[in-house]
């Protein structure tokens, strides 16, 4: 027969379990065993690979550190491919059934707005670690934070970098429109083209010519072009800069950040890139890249790309911010967020009131699929 006391225990145990107080469970000891603090990850599809990984270093890492207060951090991820809606069901999904306490995504900008609207519906803190879309602040939305440098501020690095410092008048844009990201990218670069009163690029689509570069660069060359600035897809953009070199032509080739998804892209053709391709990036810390790197590669066999590091930055900051916070307050975790300031492998991350990322990029040659700096 139990006696009072292991009775009493047992009913305070089963009330707890039935009110679902904090999530709590029980060792076999009657030890109280935390639950995990859940990051969700959105990504654009299950091949879309490099995010979740970067971000599982990231994890790890603060794991092996002690966690959140001794609780364990656990990476959930969702896939949003599927019919036009995914996105924001799998937002949904993280949110209320799996109770995450903080979003990331690595995803397209239209896929971005999906999430960012569950976000704010439902008040959730919001890293964005891949889309430039610089649209997703424009609503002053203050549960949204980008970890990336937008469309806009990519497109100011490079008309400084072509106009002014290398003084280029002869510039082709290649774009494919059909592609949401890359027309909302070069869009923008026109724009500031015109703000700057610099001469009109010729703009050639790319859409539709996959498979057919040969073509597309005899077209570009006849125009004879000062440079090229791609925001075009990864596929288009290697294969276009392959001809290039196979016909030895020497010419500045600029583009997006987007043009460096390595789930896209086959070791062989990230190296079509190495000493043409010029993108805006921050100054990168070395060190925290090669510790990165090297944990990347021992980890999954491959070198990290522009999506991998990324991700992990933006998990990392969502780390210190939940950190700061001290609870799954998700206010408290979005007021962290909005008075960070952390170097990260991309350089120090802050946002401004927008939730856009500060500070001034360069232009850096890629190497490798990241910028020669970092070697």
């Amino acid at each position: 027969m139990r006696s009072p006391n292991t009775l009493c225990l047992l009913l305070m145990m089963v009330a707890l379990i039935s009110s679902g107080h904090h999530g709590a469970s029980f060792t076999a000891s009657g030890m109280q065993k935390q639950p995990p603090v859940k990051i969700g990850l959105l990504i654009t599809d299950s091949s879309s690979m490099a995010a979740v990984n970067g971000a599982s270093v990231a994890i790890k890492k603060a794991n092996e550190q002690g966690g959140i207060n001794g609780r364990p951090l656990q990476l959930v991820v969702r896939s949003m491919e599927g019919p036009w809606g995914t996105g924001s069901k799998q937002a949904v999904s993280l949110i209320f059934e799996e109770k995450v306490w903080a979003l990331m995504g690595s995803h397209d900008g239209r896929n971005a707005h999906l999430v960012e609207q569950a976000a704010t519906k439902s008040i959730v803190p919001m890293v964005s670690a891949w889309s430039g879309d610089p649209t997703l602040t424009q609503a002053f939305v203050p549960w949204f934070f980008n970890c990336i440098p937008t469309d806009q501020q990519q497109a100011v690095s490079l008309s400084e970098e072509i106009y002014y410092k290398r003084k280029i008048a002869r510039v082709v844009v290649i774009t494919e429109r059909s592609r949401y990201d890359s027309k909302m990218a070069s869009d923008f670069f026109l724009k500031q083209v015109v703000l700057g009163k610099h001469p009109d690029p010729e703009v050639f689509d790319a859409g539709g010519r996959v498979n057919n570069y040969e073509s597309l660069t005899e077209e570009i060359l006849r125009s004879r072009p000062g440079c090229l600035v791609l925001f075009c897809s990864p596929e288009t953009s290697a294969g276009i800069i392959k001809l290039l070199k196979q016909k030895k032509i020497s010419i500045p080739v600029y583009g997006s950040l987007q043009t460096l998804d390595e789930n896209l892209l086959s070791s062989a053709e990230i190296q079509y890139f190495n000493d043409v391709l010029q993108v805006t990036s921050f100054h990168w810390q070395i060190e925290e890249w090669k510790s990165f790197r090297n944990e990347y590669v021992k980890r999954f066999g491959r070198m990290p790309g522009m999506a991998a590091v990324y991700s992990y930055d933006a998990a990392s900051i969502l780390i210190s911010a939940i950190r700061k916070a001290r609870s799954d307050n998700r206010e408290m975790i979005q007021k962290a967020l909005r008075e960070i300031s952390q170097v990260g492998i991309t350089g120090t991350i802050s946002f401004d009131e927008h939730g856009n990322r500060r500070g001034r990029f360069g232009i850096v040659k890629i190497i490798n699929g990241v910028p020669a700096e970092p070697q």
